[in-house]
């Protein structure tokens, strides 16, 4: 009796339904890898953008500064004094919470957004946002924030609304989801935008969720609702504001 022998892998017939799979399969490896070369250009691309956008924003923060402090100097110097332009931005902090609170202040406080006590908002500063201001000053308190208060307040608390969700600014790609139609594209373009009070502020405040402060370190003063020039801490701060905002953020 003949003995039998196993066939070699060359003698073996492969289907042909499994070298078409192998060879979609193959296929489909190729292109992914392509893809994912691409998609490594276009974000080391991006990140040159965002770089040189951030760079750019430096360098004109700091010459804006610079320019303050040469009109002081010149003003100074011919005997004059130097009155800086009217803020464009305030940041207003709802200090008190929804008992004995007027129907008109109370709607005026629904359309800023300050729905619960310690919550924060940008405006822009116009003849109409002053005067609703002013209903509302008994139960907020807000000022001129600077440029350090505007990053810390986005970067550590900042929110978008993404398809009416909140959701963490956790990646330029969630600013760029909502934004990017208007060139804002990063973390940096939306300071930005609010220091500066840009063409398409409107759009990005209403992208950034109000923000969720603590209540501040060491507590308000003991009579909290009286105005901040009473010795309380309601209404107009001015720049004091950004200690009140670092001492909650």
């Amino acid at each position: 009796m003949a003995g039998t022998t196993v066939p070699t892998a060359e003698q073996v017939l492969v289907p042909e339904t499994l070298l078409k799979k192998r060879k979609s399969n193959e296929k489909s490896a190729a292109e992914a890898a392509a893809k994912k070369v691409e998609l490594k250009k276009a974000q080391r691309a991006k990140r040159n953008v965002i770089f040189k956008r951030a760079d750019q924003y430096v360098r004109e923060y700091r010459a804006k500064e610079a320019d303050e402090v040469r009109l002081r100097r010149q003003a100074k110097s011919n005997g004059n004094f130097y009155v800086p332009a009217q803020p464009k931005l305030v940041f207003v902090v709802r200090i008190k919470g929804i008992n004995h609170i007027a129907p008109k202040p109370r709607k005026v406080l629904q359309l800023l957004r300050l729905l619960q006590i310690n919550n924060g908002v940008f405006l822009r500063l116009t003849h109409a946002t002053a005067q609703m201001l002013q209903l509302v000053e008994p139960y907020v308190a807000y000022g001129t924030p600077n440029l350090k208060t505007i990053r810390e307040l986005i970067y550590k608390r900042g929110y978008g609304k993404v398809n009416k969700q909140r959701i963490p600014l956790y990646d330029n790609a969630v600013i760029e989801q909502v934004l990017g139609k208007y060139g804002i594209i990063c973390v940096e373009d939306l300071i930005h935008e609010i220091t500066c009070v840009g063409p398409n502020f409107k759009v990005c405040n209403n992208f950034l969720w109000p923000f969720k402060l603590s209540n501040p370190n060491g507590g308000f003063h003991k009579r909290k609702f009286l105005h901040f020039v009473e010795g309380g801490d309601t209404g107009n701060r001015e720049h004091f504001i950004n200690n009140l905002v670092q001492s909650m953020n």
